[in-house]
This record gives structure tokens, C-alpha cells and sequence, in this order.
């Protein structure tokens, strides 16, 4: 019985976790610490148990994002979130059946939360995405009601300077990865210009790996001769390029056989691509393969 309230909940702890933590991994070690710590509880005593499993998830994100913290500054190179196939993680993308909950997992505004501070991230995601009542959250994150709506405020404004308001489109998305895949496969280096936003910029995340765009490119001239350059290369390894569901938006995904060598995540606004967010790291791309 109590497995089964668990499993209920699953989908939406998980999804909590990865927003928290920005890897799929983690969050599923989360999960699953979660769980046991459930199956130790006085279930007689818990009043709601959605309320009780996202209280414990919460506060052990929290708890690993503060040791995440120092071990994200010593990565070789940019730190991205782990992409992962939306379509193997459909509750990610409407975790509370709620319509407006795509964007909050594209790689662009994972980033993003990045700069918050645990608190705060914990408050804007529990609030703003999952729609807690700030009484619920304050006991979640064992601060006051007053505090929570300050960091939830601060989180807010944060994210709105940093980010211009947009509707995703997901169909238009992909007829611009689809074009954008056909200028680079065609060498059209003047296409790909077009395309791009001239302030544009290119993060790429390789790891200890991969050492590929371990500083930012800016401008869409330069990303767009570094497309040309890359086009040589995935020729040359036989890589092949599919066009997948990446963290609830199209995405170009380069295939080794079968095996996930790249994701290329983009944020388009105003039929411009802004941002390029290139993961080459293969610990995180075990859950695309």
C-alpha cells in the first residue's frame, strides 16, 4: 500500500529533484533516498503524504546543493544541466497538470536557476511551478511565510532581468532546428548568420572529457563558422545528427551508432536563436542513449 502511495508521487518528486539539481542522476538518487527514508517513517503520523515525500526531497536537495556547489567550481570548463529526453520523462513536462510548466526544464532556464541560491530556488520552483501555498512552503524549507515570499520575489526578478518573457512554441522550434541542420549540412555559412541573434552565445559543456567550446562563443558570425567547423568533424567521425525532444524543446542530438556523442540545445526568441547550449559530456548523456 505504501509502496504504491510512493509510486503515485514519484513522477512529481522526480521532477521537483531534477529542477532542483539540474541532473537526471541525482535526482533519481534523491528519489530514492526519499523512498527509504519513507518506508522508515510512522506513516499513522503523516497527515498528507505528497506534502510529507516533497518535504523530504526538498530538503535533501537542498542539502546536496550545498556540496554541489564547491564541486561545480572546481569542473574543468563550463557546467551545464544534464539533457534528458523528455519523451522518457513525460511528467517533467506537466508535473501537476498544469499547462505552463514546459519551458521551466529547457536547458536555457535550468541555467538560469543556476544563480539562485538553494532557498531560493527551492521557494521559486515549489511556488511558481508547482503551485505550493507559501504556508506549505515555509515548513518545507523551515523558514517564515515573510522570508519565503522575499526569496521568491528575489528568485522572480532575477529570472525576468535575465530573461525576456516568451511562449514556447516547440513546432516552430523545430522547423528552425530543422532549417538550421540543413544550412549547416549545406555549408551555407550566410544562412546560418541569418538565423542567429548577432549576440548570440554558445556554451559548451564537455567535461573532463571533452575539452570542445570550453569557453563561450559570442556572436552569431563566430557560432556560425564554429557550426561550419563542426560540420567537418561529426562528418569525419560518422556521427549522425536526429532532431529529438530535449527537456520538453526540439534539439539536435549527434549519434555515434547509438550512442549519444553530443546534445545541442537552442533558445529561440522572436525567430532568432539566442542561446546554444552544447553538451558533450558523456556522463550526462547516458540517459539520452
Amino acid at each position: 500500500m505504501h509502496h504504491q502511495t510512493f509510486e503515485d508521487y514519484r513522477g512529481l518528486l522526480f521532477s521537483i529533484a531534477y529542477r532542483m539539481l539540474g541532473t537526471a542522476m541525482e535526482a533519481e538518487d534523491i528519489v530514492q533516498d526519499t523512498y527509504v527514508r519513507y518506508c522508515q517513517a510512522e506513516w499513522d503520523t503523516i497527515q498528507s503524504h505528497k506534502y510529507y515525500l516533497t518535504t523530504i526531497t526538498t530538503r535533501l536537495c537542498i542539502n546536496k546543493m550545498q556540496s554541489a556547489h564547491a564541486q561545480r567550481e572546481q569542473y574543468m570548463g563550463n557546467w551545464l544541466p544534464e539533457p534528458i529526453l523528455t519523451e522518457n520523462q513525460p511528467q517533467l513536462v506537466n508535473p501537476s497538470e498544469r499547462v505552463s510548466t514546459l519551458d521551466s526544464i529547457s536547458m536555457a532556464f535550468l541555467v538560469l536557476l543556476e544563480n539562485l541560491s538553494a532557498s531560493e530556488r527551492a521557494v521559486f520552483i515549489l511556488r511558481e511551478i508547482f503551485d505550493y501555498e507559501y504556508s506549505e512552503i515555509a515548513d518545507i524549507v523551515e523558514k517564515s511565510e515573510e522570508a519565503c515570499r522575499k526569496l521568491f520575489s528575489r528568485a522572480k526578478k532575477h529570472l525576468s532581468d535575465n530573461r525576456p518573457r516568451f511562449e514556447p512554441d516547440p513546432q516552430q522550434h523545430e522547423t528552425m532546428l530543422t532549417n538550421f541542420l540543413q544550412a549547416v549540412n549545406a555549408g551555407n555559412l550566410d544562412k546560418l548568420v541569418t538565423m542567429l541573434a548577432d549576440d548570440a552565445v554558445l556554451i559548451g559543456d564537455g567535461g573532463n572529457k571533452r575539452g570542445a567550446a570550453t569557453r563561450p562563443i559570442y556572436s552569431g558570425n563566430n557560432i556560425a563558422r564554429f557550426f561550419i567547423g563542426l560540420r567537418r568533424f561529426y562528418i569525419d567521425l560518422n556521427l549522425r545528427p536526429e532532431i529529438k525532444s530535449i527537456n520538453g524543446f526540439p534539439a539536435i542530438v549527434l549519434y555515434d551508432d547509438d550512442t549519444a556523442y553530443a546534445v545541442v540545445s537552442f533558445e529561440i526568441i522572436n525567430n532568432k536563436i539566442t542561446q546554444i547550449h552544447l553538451v558533450g559530456n558523456d556522463e550526462k548523456l547516458q540517459n539520452i542513449t
